[in-house]
């Protein structure tokens, strides 16, 4: 299962863990992922969307 809000389609980030002595490393940024209760076409179902858009309102929460 992909780590992506089914809403706004955002998805990990690539980054670079940097340590002190300034050796660089490959990392990811996942989005903050949430399995909410939503109604999707008049059904009820499980989703996984980002909290921006749950702050946004862009989910009808049953």
């Amino acid at each position: 299962m992909a780590r992506r809000c089914e809403i706004c389609g955002k998805g990990p980030r690539v980054g670079a863990n940097v340590s002190h002595a300034h050796n660089v490393t490959k990392r990811r940024f996942y989005p903050n992922l949430h399995r909410v209760r939503a109604r999707i076409d008049g059904r009820t179902r499980y989703i996984r969307v980002c909290s921006s858009c749950l702050k946004a309102g862009k989910v009808q929460k049953v």
